[in-house]
């Protein structure tokens, strides 16, 4: 958790509900008014986002107390209590909707990635995310990846060279596009690692050919293709499978012997955690 970009998305967040005052609770409940609120979980899952709930009530107001009862990570059912928070009302009231939003997002994310990283174990295959996420809070859908059991792939365009299939059909080929990536990385002196997606056993054979890559990804290979090209590889490279991974089928695609396994549906239609904060 990066404490500033946590602190900007939250000043932002609580601007864009907040505005110029709660008027509801300002207008029906008198100033100075104290009492306690429990979070209430209704959804069997993965918890994600006490830590973010824990700077958004500080934000709101410092004189918050805060109980914590589980943690991120735990097992929740329903009827379980997350947390107790204490204090104004009005700065309670302030603070939960963007509580029971973050929170139930990424408990929904949370939860999925752990029924993944379950069907994996055993194996040496790991699930990524991709960036099929929500714009704006990229940062908390691959924070509860990690909570539930995931790795964070590339956070974004910036961070690591992610050759697809665009670009090597218009870089001309994939040797193309692998020389011109190193001839980038060489002009600009950045140091990034390089991953090619390949489409059929043949790319495949061709960046084995050009070699300069860090990771091969196999997007949208058979069950038989993908062990081949796996064997095909035989070490040499990391090697990522994409494309109509499901929960259902994830452990067969990670019995190819393959690194990891990419699933955008982690982060881009999960159900939310149902969970409610109410006054006690």
């Amino acid at each position: 958790m990066e404490k500033e970009q946590v602190k900007q998305f939250i000043l932002s967040a609580l601007a864009e509900d907040v505005g110029d005052g709660d008027h509801t609770s300002l207008s029906s409940i008198p100033e100075g008014t104290q009492g306690s609120a429990r979070l209430l979980i209704k959804d069997d899952g993965i918890l994600a986002g006490v830590d973010l709930a824990k700077e958004i009530f500080a934000t709101v107001d410092a004189a918050l107390q805060l109980e914590i009862l589980l943690n991120d990570g735990a097992y929740v059912k329903k009827g379980d209590i997350a947390l107790v928070v204490t204090g104004s009302v009005h700065s309670i009231l302030k603070a939960e909707r963007l509580v029971l939003n973050t929170m139930q997002r990424m408990s929904g994310i949370a939860t999925v990635t752990n029924k993944v990283a379950e069907e994996l174990k055993g194996t040496s295959t790991k699930v990524l995310d991709t960036r099929k996420t929500t714009p704006g809070i990229r940062f908390l859908e691959k924070w509860a990846v990690q909570i539930g059991g995931g790795v964070n792939h590339r956070f974004g365009l910036y961070d690591m060279i992610l050759i697809k299939d665009n670009h090597v059909d218009y870089a001309g080929g994939i040797k193309n596009a692998i020389e011109n990536a190193h001839a980038y990385l060489k002009r600009t002196g950045k140091n990034l690692q390089i991953e090619i997606e390949t489409r059929n056993l043949e790319e495949v054979q061709q960046v084995l050919n050009t070699g300069g890559v860090d990771r091969i990804m196999l997007d949208n290979f058979s069950f038989d293709n993908l062990r081949k090209a796996i064997n095909l590889i035989s070490g040499k490279f990391i090697t990522e499978a994409s494309g109509g991974i499901t929960l259902e089928n994830a452990r067969e695609y990670a019995l190819t012997g393959v690194n990891y396994i990419s699933m955008g549906a982690l982060t881009h239609s999960v159900k939310s955690l149902d969970m409610s904060l109410k006054a006690i």
